[in-house]
């Protein structure tokens, strides 16, 4: 997932991005503990979109500081 993409999202999206992502993380532990994981390269890839997502998450949520 490319950051452009994430940053034209609304939080509430985001969100709903970011648990969409955890509940695949969930099932790829579970493929894994059991031997069934074929791309082991996915497991690599949801958590680092779900760091993207949450970084970007928190600068929107983040209020606006004033230059001083």
């Amino acid at each position: 997932m490319k950051p452009d993409d994430l940053r034209a999202m609304t939080v509430d999206q985001l969100d709903d991005e970011a648990m969409k992502l955890k509940k695949e993380q969930f099932n790829l532990r579970f493929q894994r503990a059991t031997g069934q994981l074929e791309n082991t390269a996915r497991v690599r890839q949801v958590r680092r979109d779900i760091a993207r997502i949450k970084t970007i998450a928190a600068h929107k949520r983040r209020p606006e500081t004033k230059a001083k």
